[in-house]
């Protein structure tokens, strides 16, 4: 259970303060309502070009990292499709210089032109690094327009023409930042060893004076459903064939999403895995296979992806993944299979709580896809699955028809 007390400034920014004080450290972290899923078409990339820029300075404070090394602190952010989160921990003694920092980056960037060119280099050159010039690195690029025909999830984070971030403007940068990175549009949890009654002192003085932007409402074309198979083809310099299929799940907080997450721990989490143990162990046709989900907040994909041994045929190996599919969508999945992933799950949320940065950041997440206490209702829904559930699951999603399907072919060389 993470225990919480919140606020909400006039502003907009809603607070959630989680105290604990078993160390003497504390984390802030910042989730603003802005993922790659709320980009246009015509301009991808943004959301993650600021995750870059948002390190290059601010209204009055030209570097950002130095204060926070200083303090004895850490910072980073990540960005998603759905979200774009910040975060730093420090000692809790030091946490106003995080309320510092934050604020003024929430307040205005610096806009510097040079710091623009920077970061755009960077991120061109991050493109190139992660996705064309690493093997299987564009293997995203080629299955998200797949799978999805009219959802924005159809693009990468990073954008779906690194020349949308080529051609960016100033004023482009501008437009983005005043309409999305706004108080009344973003979620700040602060943890640690810090008290409720502190936090809403510093938040009222460092953010409370930062105006609110135009109410955001997201307006984002549903998916339609699949129906029927989608395949596609590619091949690159890369060491095995390798099979990706796709199959559309329920998004993360949405009924279903649990007993899809632990369908795909069935099928392939680790070495007791029906693929790993009837594909890998007993008939060798992969070198390596697993399954996952994306855990987007709109309805996400479930991924099964394995390198093939030398030799096998893409054809047949796709035929042995898609029979093993078709078996557990008949019979479903055993009780001793539903405890075994029940229990690897639960351990594993269990375990990510242990550090207090998840915490703020679970409390955040949910936070922000609509209601604060989802944070701590997971372990219970999956206590509660049982292998009806996760019958009902593989029936609804695991159907050829929903299904995409990239053979990524390793040319001869």
């Amino acid at each position: 259970m993470i225990r919480y007390k919140q606020f909400t400034l006039g502003n907009g920014l809603q607070v959630f303060v989680h105290e604990d004080f078993s160390t003497p450290m504390a984390a802030v972290n910042i989730l603003y309502n802005v993922g790659s899923r709320d980009e246009d078409e015509e301009r991808t990339g943004f959301a993650h070009l600021f995750e870059h820029l948002m390190f290059g300075g601010s209204k009055h404070i030209p570097s950002y990292d130095i204060p926070v090394q200083n303090v004895g602190g850490e910072n980073n952010a990540f960005t998603s499709p759905d979200i774009t989160n910040y975060y730093i921990t420090l000692p809790a003694d030091n946490i106003e210089t995080a309320f510092w920092l934050e604020s003024d980056r929430m307040l205005s960037l610096s806009f510097d032109p040079n710091v623009l060119e920077v970061q755009r280099k960077v991120v061109i050159e991050e493109f190139k690094q992660r996705y064309l010039n690493q093997p299987y690195g564009d293997m995203w690029l080629k299955l998200r327009p797949l799978a999805y025909k009219e959802h924005p999830y159809r693009w990468a984070t990073i954008g779906k023409d690194i020349g949308h971030i080529e051609r960016a403007t100033m004023d482009d940068v501008q437009d983005f930042f005043f309409r999305f990175y706004r108080p009344n549009n973003a979620v700040m949890v602060v943890g640690g060893a810090v008290t409720f009654e502190k936090v809403v002192e510093l938040a009222e003085k460092w953010f409370g004076s930062i105006p609110a932007g135009s109410a955001y409402i997201r307006d984002i074309p549903k998916e339609p459903v699949q129906t029927e198979a989608r395949q596609l083809e590619t091949s690159a310099s890369v060491p095995l064939d390798s099979l990706i299929k796709t199959f559309h799940m329920p998004g993360r907080y949405e009924e279903g999403f649990y007993a899809a997450d632990l369908l795909g721990d069935i099928l392939g989490r680790g070495k007791s895995s029906r693929l790993y143990q009837k594909l890998l162990k007993e008939r060798a046709l992969f070198n390596s296979i697993s399954a996952s989900v994306t855990s987007s907040l709109d309805p996400g994909l479930l991924l099964i992806r394995g390198n093939l041994n030398p030799g096998v045929r893409l054809e047949d190996a796709d035929e042995a993944v898609s029979a093993i599919l078709h078996e557990i969508s008949e019979t479903g999945a055993s009780d001793e299979e539903v405890d075994k992933v029940k229990n690897q799950s639960e351990a594993s949320l269990a375990f990510s709580e242990v550090e207090l940065l998840n915490r703020a950041m679970n409390l955040a997440f949910a936070a922000n896809a609509g209601n604060v206490d989802w944070a701590n209702s997971d372990a219970e829904i999956i206590r509660n699955l049982t292998p009806q559930d996760i019958h009902t699951a593989a029936q609804n999603i695991l159907k050829p028809e929903n299904s995409s399907t990239l053979y990524y072919r390793a040319e001869a060389k």
